[in-house]
């Protein structure tokens, strides 16, 4: 039974994982300290999670979404105040999606394209929002994917689209994603009548086992290696300086309604980084500290993430957070987990009007802490 295809696509996995090993989690992708190896390690044990989770099985003609990251399961820029969900589709065909905000205050349906056979994204397709579709006075709502355009809650379906991601945002005192009364019902189906899938046959799963093959390969091995990848507007490559936030247009994964902006932080063992700014007129806010693998830091126990209702603000209505090693023991603590590298990123859902940059400055820890500092 060596010419299973089942199990040819099995070894190419277990290649995969092997190469891996020795070029992505190493010097050729600028990991060196014991530190880093291990980072990249989880890091790649969360993304084979994701593409087994997510990719092994795939029914576009009878689909189902399932979510994307969770507090154990985390890739591609996760969000503590958010759920995610996808599920693959055929263009071809037309559904509907059926379900209930849940309590979201922003839920939208986003198309991706180049997604097929587990590759990564290469730009959104299109988009649509709760500000562009009918939601009933309990949050249910209804929208066709495809097919004959409709007077309302109808997204067309280019040729290119082959996955739906959904998200489901949150502004909290806890945060969404760790919150286990918070589920959002969905609902994919095709209108056109379908057969049952066909049993899971040996090229049906080798099929499968190629797909998250191909997943785990364009988060790894065909990542940018560090310094060879030009950033889009929305990220800074210089140390404790925020771009100003914009939109990102249909770049892949992205949310079209949002405006970003990124940058690392870098702080010495006894450093600070004071962020000053004003929250914008928009749907839904935050910000969150990631590792160089675009995972966040523990929301679960520690305040790596914060929201506008988290946040508390100075008497004129600014806002001014502390990212630290240690616990300064002021408002709005943004806890690096000990790290001197991470990257902070900013959301700002549907905005209205201009965005103030965030500021930085780089002070002294003992200039602000204020309580227990060890």
């Amino acid at each position: 039974m060596e010419d299973l295809a089942s199990r040819k696509a099995f070894a190419e996995l277990l290649s995969l994982l092997h190469e891996a090993d020795e070029r992505y989690l190493g010097p050729e992708w600028g990991l060196e300290s014991a530190d880093d190896i291990a980072g990249g390690f989880r890091s790649l044990m969360h993304v084979l999670q994701g593409g087994l989770f997510s990719h092994f099985e795939e029914e576009t003609r009878h689909p189902y979404f399932r979510r994307i990251v969770s507090p154990t399961r985390k890739f591609t820029g996760d969000n503590a105040d958010a759920v995610y969900y996808e599920t693959a589709i055929d263009p071809s065909l037309t559904y509907r999606v059926s379900g209930r905000t849940g309590g979201a205050v922003y839920t939208s349906l986003t198309l991706e394209a180049g997604t097929q056979e587990g590759a990564f994204g290469t730009h959104t397709a299109g988009v649509i929002n709760d500000e562009q579709f009918e939601v009933g006075p309990d949050g249910e709502f209804e929208i066709i994917l495809g097919g004959p355009r409709q007077r309302a809650n109808w997204l067309e379906v280019p040729p290119e689209a082959n996955r739906i991601t959904t998200r489901h945002y949150f502004e909290n005192e806890a945060h969404a994603a760790n919150d286990p009364d918070i589920s959002i019902p969905l609902k994919i189906e095709s209108l056109e009548t379908q057969a049952p899938p066909a049993r899971p046959d040996d090229a049906k799963v080798a099929a499968g086992i190629r797909r998250v093959t191909n997943f785990v390969r364009s988060r790894t091995l065909e990542m940018p290696r560090p310094g060879e990848r030009e950033q889009p507007p929305f990220v800074s490559t210089v140390p404790n300086q925020f771009p100003t936030p914009i939109k990102p247009g249909n770049f892949a994964l992205a949310a079209a309604d949002a405006a970003y902006s990124m940058a690392p932080y870098l702080l010495g063992p006894d450093h600070a980084l004071v962020i000053r700014g004003r929250w914008p007129d928009c749907r839904c806010a935050n910000i969150s500290l990631w590792n160089r693998h675009m995972q966040t830091y523990d929301f679960t126990t520690r305040s790596v993430s914060l929201n506008r209702k988290q946040t508390r603000l100075e008497p004129g209505g600014d806002f001014r957070m502390v990212l630290a090693h240690r616990d300064p023991g002021v408002p709005n603590w943004l806890d690096t987990e000990g790290r001197a590298f991470g990257l902070v990123f900013w959301r700002f859902m549907l905005p209205e009007g201009a965005i103030e940059k965030p500021e930085a400055e780089l002070v002294n820890f003992d200039q602000i802490a204020q309580g227990p500092a060890s």
